[in-house]
Formats: structure tokens, sequence, C-alpha cells
């Protein structure tokens, strides 16, 4: 199983006027990224507002992603790990998807907990379990403000045990539970991918022993949080946190009028594939759009 480590950028779903996805936009976003040195990309994501795309999109995403990572494996001799968004709160639905993921090519699935159904702790169990019977690594992802449920730590203990868990996406925002999950399943699972599902908590996580972000910012600046990520993997942390604070305005900034609908605004800003969001997802609001122009340009980004 590959060793998920590094940055990955949690790609936005570039749209048109109209709300139409823009595959060339898509394919555009990739490049982009793998030129800045990304070391991973995770599409349809709630970054990639999968909530408001029919699976035809999501298969002519994939089918517009995954040609231009190979191409640029094969020319450049490197691996870039695509971890393809495969979450649903229908477990038949989401065991679909992960064998959607590995049907496709990708290195991994995004497996978010169920949503808005709240699930018991065993219910989350047997939807994971369920999922692992794939026979394709899944990255689990834990984000309660999103789904209602937190994953305790000794319900991703029992995750972890099964086959096929490649690692967890932390997006609980508590850096305690962070903690006591590489403490105490890291620790026996050393493979076990911790990573952080928060921008600004990215750099704490790698100090206490995980293993990166899936990324947000990175979708506009890849090089930049990759190289904090990697410094800090190194063990350089003075230099890691000059970064960390570099771009600490952005990482409010990215997220003050909700996501993706600010970072869009931000990529629009420096002319990066975005466009628009679709409903119930508007536009920034008048004020947010300052407080994001102020961030991109105090970051120097």
């Amino acid at each position: 199983m590959i060793k998920f480590r590094g940055a990955f950028t949690a790609l936005i779903t570039p749209m048109t006027p109209d709300g139409s996805v823009d595959y060339e936009g898509v394919r555009r976003l990739v490049r982009f990224q793998l030129e800045n040195g990304i070391n991973g990309l995770v599409p349809l994501g709630t970054s990639g507002e999968t909530p408001t795309l029919d699976e035809n999109e999501e298969a002519e995403i994939i089918a517009a992603i995954m040609p231009v990572v190979r191409d640029w494996e094969k020319e450049h001799n490197v691996k870039i790990p695509v971890i393809l968004g495969a979450g649903s709160n229908n477990t038949r639905d989401a065991v679909r998807y992960v064998r959607r993921a590995k049907d496709a090519g990708a290195d991994a699935a995004l497996v978010v907990t169920p949503y808005y159904n709240k699930p018991s702790d065993e219910g989350i169990f047997r939807h994971f379990e369920a999922v692992s019977k794939v026979g394709f690594p899944v990255i689990v992802y834990n984000i309660q403000g999103r789904t209602g449920r937190n994953i305790e730590t000794a319900v991703l203990d029992r995750i972890a045990g099964l086959p096929n868990i490649a690692g967890v996406k932390e997006a609980s925002g508590n850096i305690n539970q962070m903690m006591d999950v590489i403490s105490r399943i890291k620790s026996r699972h050393p493979d076990f991918a911790v990573l952080s599902g928060d921008d600004s908590l990215t750099l704490p996580l790698v100090a206490m022993g995980g293993d990166g972000i899936v990324s947000v910012v990175s979708n506009l600046a890849p090089g930049i949080v990759t190289e904090m990520v990697q410094t800090a993997l190194a063990g350089d942390f003075a230099a890691a946190r000059k970064i960390h604070y570099r771009l600490l305005p952005f990482f409010k900034a990215a997220f003050c009028d909700g996501n993706p609908t600010s970072i869009k605004y931000a990529m629009r800003c420096k002319g990066l594939p975005s466009g628009a969001v679709r409903l119930p997802l508007v536009e920034v609001r008048p004020e947010a759009k300052k407080i994001i122009e102020a961030a991109l340009e105090e970051c120097g980004l």
C-alpha cells in the first residue's frame, strides 16, 4: 500500500459562468498543481462541490484528471497519488464509489463519516468495514462539523485494524484527539497516515508526528503549502514555522465565507480556473471579498 505523506490538494471543481463543469479548467488546474510540486490530489471531495454534482459529471471529472496525472508521472518518473472522494451516507453507494475509484486507477478513496443519519459508533464501524472489503486503500474522513458525528479514537482504532484502511483525514479541529490518534493508532500501525483536514493545523499536526495535509489553500498556493509540509516533515520546524505564519492570514481568509466559495473567489482573483458555485452555495459577500483580497496581498500570494 502507498504511504500517503505530504501535501494533497482538495481540488475545487472549476465551473463556467452558467454553472456547468469546466472540464478544460479541471485539466488546467491539475497541470498547475503538478507544475508547482504538489504531492497528491484529492478530487471529488467537499471542496469539489460533490453534493451538487451528478454521477455523469463526476465520471467526466475523473476522466479529465487521471490521464493528466498518469502522463505526468511517466514523463517525470514520480508518483502522484490520487485519492478520489467516495463518501456517502448510504453504505451501498459508498461501496460503489470506492469500486469506481479502484476501477478508475486511483490510488485510494476518501470516505467520509456517514452524514445526516448520525449512525451509532457500531454503525460507523460497519460502514467502514463494508468499504474496506472492496480491496482498495481507504482514507477515513472525520469531520464532525459537516457530518454531525465525530469518530472517537476508540472507534477509529477498530477501523484502523480493518484491511485496506490507509489513514485518516482528521478535520475534527481537536488537537488532543489528533494526538490520541497518533499515540494510540499510528504507534501500532506505522503506515497509517494521519493527515490534517485544516490548513491552519498542518504544522502542529506534523510536529506531533502526523503526515501532512489535505489542503484547501493549496488550490491557490500548491508550491508554498508543499514547501511548508516537506520542510516540517524533514524536521526543520523553524523554516516551516516561518511559512506557516506567512500563510496564516490566508488560512483564515480562505474560509471566511464558507468553502469552497472563499477559495474559489481567491483563485478567480489570481486568474486560476475556478468559476461559479452552485446553489445552495452563493458568491462570497462584498465584505468577505475585501478580507480575501487583503490576505492575498499580505501573504504575497
